[in-house]
C-alpha cells in the first residue's frame, strides 16, 4: 500500500472508529489480525507481513473469524490485558511515511495507549506504546531488544518501492478488501495445487522407484527354470559327470546331441547338495517370480492411477476450479461394515486394531489364547487370515464384510504385521500363510493358537508395522 491509498483508509476510519471502543481480538495468522470495534460486520484487518503489509476495513462473518483463529501470541495477549475498556481518540498517519498511529484512551485510569502499524515492507510490524512513547509490546520477536525504549520510525528508504495498485473512487476499505481477497483466494489456489502437484509427483516417482528394486529383486534370484535344469542334470549325470576342482563337466541332455557342459560345484560338495540346493532356489525363485509379478502389476495400476489424479489436477489447475481443487483430496469411502457388528468391534479384546490404507480393518492376536478367540469366535468365514510361515506369531484377520476381492496392497500391509508380530519379527524377510477363514480347523486337542489349514498361498515380505493402529 502507497502513501496516498493509506491516507485514503486513515480518513475512512477517522469518520468510522474514532470515539469507539476497542473490542474482541482476531489473530488470524501470527502476522495479521482482526480487531472488533463494535461495527457489526466491519472489523479492522491488519497485517504486518512483509511481502505485503496492508491495513483496511473488512466486512467478515464474526462465525468465520472466530474459525480463521488461531491462538492468540504474547503480543496479542498484552493488547487484549492493555487496551481492554479503551476507546479511540485519534487515528494518524506520518505524512511522509507508511505509518500509522492509532491513541487509545483508558476513561478509568485516564492514561493513553498508542498502538504503532507500520507497513513499511521488510521493517513492517505492529508496536504497543505507553503515554512516553516506551515500547510496551512488539508483535515480530527479532525486535523483542526495543521493549522499554522510546519508539523510533525505521529509516526511510532511499526509494521508494513501486506501487501498482490503484484504486477507484468511493470506500477504499471496500476495494481493498475485494482486491486482497482475491488475491489471497488466488494465492491458497496456488499453494494447495502446489502441495498436491508435489505429493503426487512423490508418489509416482516411489512406485517407480519401488518398480526398479522389485525389479533388480528378480534378477537375483535367478531364472527359476535354469536353476531347476541344472538340478535335473546334476541328478542325471550323477554317474558320469567328472570333477576337476571346482568345475564339473556334465552331459546337457535338454540340447542336441547331449553336449558337455561345465558347471561351478564346491569340491567339498556333492552333486546332491548340490542339486538339492539348486531345488531350493528354483523354488524360491519361482515363488518370488510369481510374487514379484503380483506386485508389479499392482504398482503397475497404482501408478497408472497416480499418473491419471495428476492429469485431473493439472485439468482442475487450468480451468481455476477451486472446489474442484478443494475436493480433489478427499479419501473415498472406506468399506462399509455391517451394523450389527459395530458394537462388537468396539469391545473387542486381546486384539491390536489397524486400518489399512484400502480402508480395511486388521486385528491382530496378542496370546495365544486370543489368537484362538480371533479366529474362531471373531472372524467371519470369508475374512482373510494369516500367520507367519514356520515361525509363533499372532494370527491376523483382514475384515472383509463386503465380500469383495482385497486389494493386493492390504494383503501387504496386513503381511507385515503377522510378520512383525512373530519370532521372525527380526529378519529382513519373512513368508506369510494367507487363506479365508473358512478353510482354518482346530485339531481335536491342539494347545491354543494352533489351526490346520486345508488351503492356504504364501507372499514374502518384509516384517514392519506400515498402516495406522487404531
Amino acid at each position: 500500500m502507497h502513501n496516498d491509498l493509506i491516507h485514503r483508509v486513515v480518513k475512512e476510519l477517522r469518520a468510522t472508529l474514532l470515539r469507539r471502543y476497542f473490542g474482541k481480538i482476531f489473530q488470524l495468522t501470527p502476522l495479521s489480525f482482526a480487531f472488533d470495534f463494535g461495527l457489526r460486520g466491519d472489523y479492522l484487518f491488519i497485517s504486518v507481513d512483509p511481502s505485503n503489509p496492508r491495513f483496511y476495513l473488512t466486512k467478515r462473518r464474526l462465525r468465520d473469524l472466530e474459525k480463521q483463529s488461531i491462538p492468540p501470541t504474547s503480543f496479542a495477549q498484552t493488547m487484549r490485558s492493555k487496551l481492554s475498556g479503551a476507546h479511540l481518540v485519534h487515528i494518524s498517519k506520518d505524512p511522509l511515511d507508511r505509518i500509522v498511529r492509532l491513541t487509545f484512551r483508558i476513561d478509568e485510569q485516564l492514561i493513553f495507549r498508542r498502538l504503532i502499524i507500520q507497513l513499511t515492507g521488510r521493517t513492517a510490524d505492529v508496536f504497543l506504546l505507553d503515554e512516553l512513547n516506551r515500547v510496551e509490546a512488539v508483535l515480530r520477536e527479532q525486535r523483542q531488544e526495543r521493549l522499554g525504549e522510546i519508539y523510533e520510525p525505521p529509516p526511510r528508504p532511499t526509494k521508494e518501492p513501486q506501487e501498482t495498485l490503484t484504486i477507484g473512487p468511493g470506500s477504499p476499505s471496500a476495494q481493498l478488501d475485494a482486491y486482497f481477497a482475491e488475491l489471497d483466494a488466488q494465492r491458497r489456489f496456488e499453494s494447495l495445487a502446489k502441495g498436491l502437484r508435489s505429493k503426487l509427483t512423490k508418489s509416482i516417482r516411489q512406485q517407480r522407484t519401488l518398480t526398479k528394486h522389485l525389479q533388480e529383486d528378480l534378477v537375483r534370484h535367478g531364472d527359476p527354470q535354469e536353476h531347476k535344469r541344472i538340478g535335473d542334470l546334476l541328478l542325471a549325470n550323477i554317474a558320469t559327470a567328472v570333477r576337476d576342482g571346482n568345475r564339473v563337466h556334465l552331459n546337457d541332455y535338454y540340447a542336441d546331441g547331449a553336449p558337455s557342459i561345465e558347471i561351478d560345484v564346491d569340491e567339498n560338495r556333492s552333486l546332491q547338495d548340490e542339486a538339492a540346493d539348486r531345488f531350493r532356489q528354483y523354488t524360491k525363485a519361482k515363488r518370488a517370480a510369481e510374487e514379484i509379478a503380483a506386485r508389479l502389476k499392482q504398482i503397475h495400476l497404482d501408478t497408472t492411477q497416480l499418473e491419471t489424479r495428476l492429469q485431473q489436477l493439472e485439468q482442475i489447475v487450468q480451468s481455476r476450479d477451486e472446489a474442484a481443487l478443494e475436493s480433489f483430496e478427499k479419501p473415498p469411502p472406506a468399506p462399509k461394515t455391517l451394523a450389527k457388528k459395530s458394537s462388537k468391534t468396539q469391545k473387542l479384546t486381546g486384539v491390536r486394531r489397524y486400518l489399512s490404507t484400502d480402508g480395511y480393518e486388521i486385528l491382530v492376536g496378542r496370546a495365544a489364547r486370543d489368537n484362538d478367540n480371533l479366529t474362531f469366535r471373531i472372524a467371519q468365514p470369508h475374512d482373510l487370515w494369516m500367520h507367519a510361515g514356520d515361525y509363533p506369531g499372532s494370527h491376523v484377520v483382514v475384515r472383509n464384510p463386503t465380500r469383495k476381492e482385497i486389494p493386493h496392497r492390504t494383503i501387504i500391509e496386513a503381511a507385515q504385521l503377522a510378520g512383525r508380530f512373530s519370532q521372525a519379527s527380526e529378519d529382513s524377510k519373512v513368508v506369510v500363510h494367507y487363506t479365508e477363514r473358512k478353510f482354518l480347523s482346530k485339531p481335536k486337542g491342539a494347545a491354543p493358537g494352533l489351526v490346520r489349514l486345508s488351503r492356504f498361498r504364501s507372499i514374502t515380505i518384509e516384517p514392519k508395522e506400515s498402516v495406522n493402529r487404531l
